[in-house]
């Protein structure tokens, strides 16, 4: 983890909490890595706008279908993202620390695209659209920055045509 980020959070903080998806980000390998484009003062400054979510194994996220259009980061764990298709066959993604769910929802406020069920204890940091939308306004460049990295991961989805099921 980038020494600097450790300086920046102290202990007991709402910022120092996310110390552990920030490290996540970092180091996430492949198609599902967020850019990270966000400095240590930006998380500071987005820390507030977020809420931790915890899921047992097994745990459903979210299903196929709903309409909610909130965006999770993923600290910790791996989820499960699946649809049935036209015979009835379970296709399957698994998207782990350091990446997002729900950007398909997210960006083109259509429903769930998959249904998203926890693979093992997981951690993840939520962002609602009323959170984001407040962060638009109160903080632009921030949100910009972290809508581009967001972005980064659908378009790398959507370029992989293995991966697209995992746009949720």
């Amino acid at each position: 983890m980038n020494a600097s980020l450790h300086a920046v959070f102290p202990a007991g903080s709402a910022e120092f909490e996310l110390e552990g998806l920030i490290s996540a980000i970092e180091s996430a390998p492949g198609d599902d890595a967020m850019v990270n484009l966000l400095s240590a003062a930006d998380w500071r400054v987005l820390a507030p706008y977020l809420q931790v979510c915890t899921l047992t194994q097994s745990q459903v996220l979210f299903t196929e279908g709903s309409a909610d259009r909130t965006l999770y980061f993923v600290e910790r764990g791996s989820l499960s993202v699946h649809v049935e298709d036209a015979q009835g066959r379970l296709r399957l993604a698994i998207v782990g620390p350091g990446s997002v769910v729900g950007e398909g929802a997210f960006f083109s406020h259509r429903p769930r695209s998959a249904t998203v069920q926890a693979g093992s204890p997981c951690v993840l940091w939520s962002l609602s659209p009323l959170r984001f939308s407040e962060l638009t306004h109160r903080q632009p460049t921030v949100a910009l920055n972290l809508a581009l990295a967001a972005g980064g991961v659908l378009a790398k989805r959507l370029a992989n045509r293995r991966r697209r099921v995992a746009s949720t």
